[in-house]
């Protein structure tokens, strides 16, 4: 029993101590370990951070780009028919699409489905005045008819689009 106690004098000290130094360094390898993680993520933040933000102010320029507007003073040409007209406005809106396409990747999921909408409205709208046009009107004519669309709705999705992305930018940044 003397023997037993004796070993236990040493034992029992040594494995508080050796507890003791064990979680030590396990907090400290972890702290260590987070310190690291966070260092990552604001480097990498600092480098995605811009990319977002510009992303933000593309997926804005094409929505402005593509409002019916803005659209028609750049795509209208006076020696064009309603058909000339309403195919290059649906090419002009697919094009400016097509080429943000990849912006897509640094917006949330809810903007990007107010953008797809918007463009989509706008293609519907320009279809629309168009199919309500007799077969003699022109250019010029559809071109007041999209604008007299534009009017009647409320709100346009484009509209709250950019507002739904200025917002959203706003919260981010």
């Amino acid at each position: 029993m003397e023997d037993l106690l004796e070993i236990l004098k040493y034992v029992l000290p040594s494995l508080v101590v050796f507890a003791t130094a064990y979680f030590l360094l396990k907090l400290f390898l972890e702290k260590e370990q987070r310190a690291k993680m966070m260092e990552k993520r604001m480097a990498g933040s600092q480098i995605v951070t811009p990319i977002r933000l510009q992303a933000y102010e593309r997926v804005v320029l094409l929505l402005e780009r593509i409002s019916p507007g803005s659209l028609v003073m750049r795509v209208h040409r006076p020696d064009m028919t309603v058909l000339q007209l309403q195919t290059a406005l649906v090419q002009a809106i697919r094009d400016e699409f097509e080429h943000n396409l990849s912006q897509q990747v640094y917006l949330s999921h809810q903007a990007w489905e107010y953008v797809k909408a918007a463009r989509e409205e706008t293609i519907k709208l320009i279809n629309t005045a168009a199919a309500n046009l007799d077969e003699n009107a022109t250019a010029t004519d559809l071109s007041q008819a999209i604008f007299a669309e534009s009017l009647n709705v409320n709100k346009l999705t484009i509209n709250k689009a950019i507002d739904f992305v200025k917002k959203e930018i706003r919260l981010t940044f």
